[in-house]
């Protein structure tokens, strides 16, 4: 005779089979500023199908957002461009000097390329436009919470384009710069590009890599001089738009 087992009660259904409890699931605390209700209503039913996403304020233009962030303190902020009191750009220029630590996602309907590169220059993780499909949207939240830069084909090759003057970090058509056909970038080289771009700092690649932090400075240094670039958002952008974030071969 088959008999069934009881149902597990709910603190049994949190304990795996050896006993230990399962960690519970960490969640991307997600603030979500723009200036639309139906926009904000919209993103928080989608996100709140994610277990792990909980979006914990919203903010109706950039003020309110300033004035809220600091006690809501969010992982990740997605943030309209176009807002009144205090647009998008002006609350990451803000958020620069407040205790939040927040990487910031814009969420746009703009395709304004000179505002995507100056948001990029102000501190933002994330570009998104708004007809994105939704799951890109929940997957750039995933993606800039964990230390990485979010810009999609058509967006990265826009914010290129003026972020670089024709011929500057190889991106010119038909010809890379002297530089770096000379002196290719070493599988280490290579390495620490691709933590730059995931957002990490000199010390944490120091420690990720077992070397010394002035090593990490050096090898930037030698970098910066290959490949033609003057700071790590340009060494970001650079290896996004060749796929060195990804590990991936150099083109």
């Amino acid at each position: 005779m088959n008999v069934s087992a009881p149902l597990p009660s709910g603190d049994e259904m949190n304990t795996v089979m050896d006993g230990t409890p399962e960690p519970e699931i960490r969640k991307i605390k997600v603030m979500i500023a723009d200036d639309h209700p139906i926009v904000r209503d919209g993103l928080r039913k989608l996100l709140s199908l994610e277990d792990d996403i909980d979006v914990v304020g919203e903010a109706a233009d950039g003020r309110e957002l300033i004035e809220k962030v600091d006690v809501l303190m969010p992982d990740v902020i997605l943030l309209d461009l176009r807002m009144p009191n205090l647009d998008g750009l002006g609350a990451l220029q803000t958020l620069q000097h407040t205790k939040c630590k927040a990487k910031v996602i814009i969420l746009t309907a703009s395709e304004d390329k000179n505002e995507f590169v100056q948001a990029m220059k102000l501190g933002c993780s994330g570009i998104v436009l708004k007809q994105t499909s939704a799951d890109l949207i929940v997957k750039s939240i995933r993606k800039v919470d964990s230390g990485e830069i979010w810009l999609d084909s058509h967006t990265t090759a826009a914010v290129m384009r003026q972020f670089a003057a024709p011929g500057e970090m190889g991106l010119s058509s038909g010809s890379s710069s002297k530089v770096r056909e000379r002196s290719p970038l070493s599988t280490r080289e290579r390495e620490i590009v691709a933590l730059v771009a995931q957002g990490y700092k000199n010390k944490e690649m120091a420690e990720k890599m077992f070397i010394s932090e002035q090593t990490v400075k050096n090898h930037l240094h030698n970098i910066f001089d290959k490949l033609g670039v003057s700071d790590r958002l340009e060494l970001a952008l650079y290896a996004i738009h060749k796929g060195l974030h990804l590990g991936q071969a150099e083109k």
